[in-house]
């Protein structure tokens, strides 16, 4: 029988190099912080805000950029010179383009042809290239058509995004949270509140709390137009929308192959007025802007937070600062752009208000 050899020893060099300087940057980087959010004391609730904002590519995708990479390093997907080619206009697309320049590969993220200009920038600015298109429902068909011309490799986060995290620990988000949460009043939080856009962060988080044979409890919350809530609630996996999420990096027209309802507990819907409303109302408290999905998160976590006073229950909740809002100054901070998007903050804006001075949902 004749031998095939399908891996010489300068490309198994490369991808040891490879996930060697993967794993150095990982190295470098301390964990991101667990901020206490300035509830009262008297509430006997306390909440925590995990800031994803402070990887180096300034979001929590940057670890599943991360894992993205690691996995199709040792599944023999990337070798030296593979282009990288993701569907993505937003953190993902950023944080991959980061990696990729790292390993010195090409890459390509496809998006809408009407992504802003602000967008496109933070991208080029990690070395990627933009590949746009006119349909945004042809962004899978399109990456997969580019991948296979280019030889390159499709990430496809939507796909991959669950089972490229080690769930077990290996320093995932889960890990972290629980580890930091070790010396807190209540160090095993009641309840765990986190969006989903592929669904590999709740996976994650969902399996690790059973392995771990912890009691916490896991919710998620969804924006508009975004499917997941529905799907969860109704038990309908292959529903669809007819367009996406305004909250960025969340939110998704149709049910991800990543997406794993079986490890949630609950799921809250939640307009996207109330998201913008939480992240202006909290901006003095916290002393920063943050995005849009952070203000999901906290509108969720704020709901569940009244529910634990109003049974008279002690206990600790977390959530994710996802990222900065420096990058939504000309949307989510933008009066006008609110305005066009017909979004009227008021009436959450109340809500948000009366939460904050009497613990009252």
């Amino acid at each position: 029988m004749t031998a095939v050899d399908r891996c010489s020893g300068k490309a198994r060099d490369w991808i040891c190099e490879a996930v060697r300087v993967i794993e150095a940057d990982a190295n470098r980087s301390a964990d991101t912080h667990l901020l206490p959010f300035p509830l009262p004391p008297e509430w006997n609730v306390r909440l925590y805000l995990k800031d994803e904002s402070t990887h180096p590519t300034g979001s929590l995708k940057h670890r599943l950029a991360r894992s993205l990479f690691l996995y199709a390093l040792c599944n023999g997907w990337i070798i030296g010179g593979t282009p990288v080619i993701e569907a993505s206009s937003g953190s993902t697309a950023v944080s991959e383009a980061y990696f990729a320049r790292l390993l010195g590969l090409p890459f390509i993220a496809v998006m809408p042809r009407t992504t802003s200009a602000g967008k496109v920038a933070l991208i080029e600015r990690q070395g990627g290239r933009c590949h746009f298109v006119d349909e945004p429902s042809r962004l899978y068909a399109e990456s997969h058509r580019l991948a296979e011309e280019l030889d390159g490799h499709f990430m496809d986060q939507f796909t991959h995004a669950e089972r490229a995290t080690d769930w077990r620990g290996n320093n995932n988000i889960a890990e972290s949270i629980f580890e930091q949460m070790a010396l807190e009043p209540h160090p095993e939080p009641t309840w765990v509140v986190v969006g989903a856009g592929t669904g590999g962060t709740s996976a994650t988080i969902g399996r690790y709390i059973r392995y771990q044979r912890l009691r916490t409890n896991l919710a998620v919350v969804d924006p508009e137009n975004s499917v997941f809530f529905e799907a969860w609630r109704d038990t309908v996996p292959d529903l669809t929308a007819s367009q996406g999420s305004r909250i960025e990096g969340i939110g998704r027209p149709r049910v991800e192959p990543s997406f794993v309802g079986q490890v949630i507990d609950r799921m809250i819907k939640v307009p996207d007025a109330a998201s913008l409303a939480t992240i202006r109302a909290v901006e003095p408290l916290l002393g920063r802007r943050v995005g849009g999905s952070t203000g999901t998160n906290l509108w969720g976590a704020f709901q569940i937070v009244a529910e634990m006073r109003a049974a008279d229950r002690s206990g600790s909740v977390v959530t994710l600062l996802c990222d900065g809002g420096e990058r939504y100054a000309n949307t989510y901070y933008d009066d006008a752009w609110l305005a066009a998007q017909g979004l009227d903050l008021n009436p959450h804006l109340e809500t948000v208000d009366h939460f904050l001075t009497t613990g009252e949902w």
